[in-house]
């Protein structure tokens, strides 16, 4: 599937480091380096309510760090999944009366268009979990092989088996259950009931086994494979697509804090026992936000959409600004005034770094700050405030500043 034009990224003078990143297994910074090419794996959108805050807050994160890497001097290698098929897209689709496919492509389109208003650097890979289906059935069937996917019968209204991932004999040295999350085995349990887990499916070996494989239902869309009619389980998708377009080890796998578990922590589970490798060196996760006090959420009607800012008038750069003067690892509230703030502050930079060359404070010192604190697990409050700083004092050279600030905050 096609992704989104990517923006211009300036060439700077000199070079970055390679950035630490807090890694949430080992509960530590550590460094995201990689030989030649650094490796990102973000887990996508599942197309139906595109694209709100909390989704721009986790893929600007991942910008970053792809700019951080850039600057560095290295090449990078991002994917990408889109869930165009799962439980909630279709429950969305049926109860709306659109086709699911109708819905996701809309809401996908969508998200392109916003991710390229904020000016979010596109995946080389962008893949649509029905763009993969075969791929998927023959790792469960290789997973089933392997004696860690088994099958359980399903009600008569299914065609076949449904087919789950076996975390306890998967269990070994390069991963077991809890490895990537580091949860206890209580709020592992907590969670996988809450975000898409089954706990209570009769025949299970394990109340945290997952889904590979979902047979297929009336009324649900299912496809032909090796392991029989239906459709691929959430976690898997993730572990197929990073394998086949990243390889495994890869640098960093991030997304959202709500995915720490179930989702990378399987996903990490099911890729080892494919590979007999760690998905990846870096499991990195971007902090929720919600508005106002509470989640953001479609049914309480308070997600604060990215097009609908736009479509009100907003800059993109101050969407954009307004996000970034967070941390990404905190979980943070969005307020109408960060939209008024982020405004505020594109206007005094504007203003402060037109022109070519004016007197002030070195623009070459002022990079190196910028890349001393985007290094650190990507500091970008820290960042931001070397600039509003240097608003006020005026730089020797506006335009490595307006580069630095293109190239490393994605800003112009």
């Amino acid at each position: 599937m096609r992704a989104w034009p990517a923006p211009d990224v300036p060439a700077l003078p000199g070079s970055g480091t390679a950035p630490r990143l807090w890694d949430t297994p080992s509960a530590s910074l550590i460094e995201a380096s990689a030989e030649r090419t650094a490796r990102l794996y973000v887990c996508g959108i599942t197309p139906y309510d595109a694209t709100h805050l909390g989704h721009a807050s986790s893929y600007l994160a991942y910008d970053t760090l792809q700019r951080v890497w850039l600057d560095a001097g290295y090449e990078v290698h991002y994917a990408q999944n889109i869930t165009d098929v799962d439980d909630p897209l279709l429950e969305r689709a049926n109860a709306t009366g659109v086709d699911w496919r109708e819905l996701a492509a809309s809401q996908v389109d969508l998200f392109r268009s916003d991710m390229e208003r904020l000016r979010i650097l596109p995946p080389e890979d962008y893949v649509a979990v029905t763009e993969v289906i075969d791929p998927i059935a023959e790792a469960v069937a290789l997973l089933i092989e392997r004696g860690v996917g088994y099958r359980v019968e399903t009600p008569d209204s299914a065609v076949g088996d449904d087919i789950y991932f076996d975390v306890r004999a998967a269990g070994d040295d390069v991963w077991h259950v809890g490895a990537e999350s580091g949860l206890d085995e209580a709020t592992m349990a907590a969670y996988f009931a809450e975000r898409g887990g089954d706990p209570d499916r009769a025949g299970k070996r394990d109340p945290l086994d997952p889904l590979l494989w979902r047979a297929a239902r009336d009324d649900e869309p299912s496809w032909d494979s090796v392991v029989g009619r239906g459709r691929p389980g959430w976690h898997i998708e993730c572990s197929v697509i990073a394998l086949q377009h990243l390889g495994s080890d890869f640098t960093v796998q991030g997304g959202g804090s709500d995915l720490v578990f179930p989702h990378h922590d399987l996903s990490a589970g099911h890729a080892a026992a494919l590979s007999g490798h760690p998905l990846a060196k870096v499991f990195s996760h971007a902090g929720m936000v919600a508005y106002e006090g509470t989640k953001m959420s479609k049914s309480l009607g308070n997600l604060v959409l990215v097009s609908r800012l736009a479509a009100d008038g907003a800059d993109p750069a101050a969407i954009r600004l307004a996000i970034l003067a967070n941390h990404y690892r905190t979980d943070w509230e969005w307020h109408d005034r960060h939209l008024d703030e982020g405004e505020a502050r594109i206007a005094r930079w504007r203003a402060a770094f037109a022109g070519s060359v004016v007197d002030g404070a070195s623009a070459t010192a002022l990079l190196a700050g910028l890349r001393e604190r985007l290094a650190d697990d990507l500091d970008t409050p820290g960042a931001i405030a070397l600039l509003d700083a240097a608003a006020q004092t005026g730089v020797d050279d506006a335009a490595l500043t307006r580069a630095s600030i293109d190239a490393l905050l994605g800003v112009r």
